[in-house]
């Protein structure tokens, strides 16, 4: 069987996917699958590289250019006996957009369904939902960047008012730390909040709190699984893109040092999160855990870094299931979903 590695991408997490996309190269089992590598640039061109039947040496090769790859249109994935694996992050791969597309061309493909990605992408509509259920949030103010524009000091008003000092600001549709700043003055909210419309048109305002960070795996379609916490432990207030991801600055504790009727809270609410959003394949939920044991979700990401310091694989290592397992458990997924919908639509006929 094929397996299309969609990678790269038109959002600021492009290099995030490279190294995932890299990582997934070394550890899927080539004796059930050749891997074909699809590139989308940064400017969205689409660009189709070897197949590959054994990991290749180093992450340069999967740089693909013009000179070294053959252009592709995106309905060139259609094929038979194939699944797509989109280690996209971010906009335009992570929002729905693109498993539109698949969806469109009738292929299997790995994560989460057009809803489920557009909702948890969006964090202003993914705070609205599990509000909708229950599930803990923290405060926070929505703000439009034409609202903005034209009534920026009564926004500014709003946010003083229903919130205090700190405040992290982050765009609506982005992920990795990307544009997210964090505010302890005026000053620096007018600054974090022009930055983040640097990346989005929407952008949440959001209660800053002393807090852990905790995170939980999930995966499954119906039937659901998650991990055990674990967590970033931080020696600084606040974590960038390039200390998450190209650094490697980030320690994690697997699993998280928390008594077990925390962890069945977080893992409860981590399976209503991803039920409500009719989430599938898999996802990450990422949680605060305050001094006095408050836990507020602060938001799902359903195509998780996959680089070889996440903590998505690193979670279910910990669970007992090592990287290839995972990837061939995500693969089955995949297919096991198209099956039934294709069950379906052939008893609608």
């Amino acid at each position: 069987m094929k397996i299309f590695l969609v990678y790269g991408g038109k959002s600021a997490e492009h290099d995030v996917s490279i190294l995932s996309a890299f990582s997934i190269l070394q550890a899927i089992y080539y004796n059930y699958y050749s891997v074909q590598l699809v590139y989308i640039t940064k400017e969205g061109n689409w660009l189709k590289g070897p197949v590959y039947h054994e990991a290749p040496l180093n992450k340069e090769s999967l740089h693909l250019t013009i000179a070294n790859a053959q252009p592709i249109l995106p309905s060139d994935l259609k094929e038979g006996n194939a699944v797509i694996f989109p280690v996209l992050h971010g906009p335009n791969g992570e929002d729905g957009t693109i498993q539109g597309l698949f969806e469109v061309l009738n292929m299997p493909y790995v994560g989460a369904g057009v809803l489920a990605s557009a909702c948890a992408m969006d964090k202003i509509i993914g705070k609205q939902l599990f509000q909708q259920v229950g599930i803990p949030q923290l405060p926070y103010v929505a703000v439009t960047k034409t609202g903005y524009k034209d009534h920026q000091e009564d926004i500014l008003l709003e946010c003083e008012g229903s919130l205090i000092y700190p405040m992290f600001v982050k765009p609506a549709n982005m992920g990795s730390s990307v544009g997210i700043n964090k505010a302890e003055s005026r000053e620096e909210l007018v600054q974090a909040i022009d930055e983040a419309f640097r990346f989005d048109r929407r952008v949440i305002v959001e209660q800053g709190i002393e807090a852990r960070e905790l995170e939980v795996a999930v995966l499954g379609n119906d039937e659901i699984r998650t991990t055990l916490a674990g967590e970033i432990v931080k020696d600084v207030a606040f974590y960038t893109y390039e200390s998450k991801y190209l650094d490697n600055k980030v320690e994690l504790q697997i699993p998280a040092d928390i008594s077990a009727e925390l962890q069945e809270t977080l893992q409860y609410y981590a399976k209503k999160a991803y039920q409500t959003l009719d989430g599938s394949g898999l996802s990450r939920c990422d949680f605060f855990l305050t001094a006095n044991n408050e836990v507020f979700l602060n938001e799902v990401n359903t195509m998780p870094g996959f680089t070889p310091f996440s903590m998505y694989p690193l979670l279910w290592k910990n669970m007992g299931l090592n990287y290839g397992d995972l990837l061939e458990e995500l693969i089955q997924l995949a297919k096991l979903r198209f099956e039934k919908k294709q069950q379906i639509e052939v008893e609608q006929l």
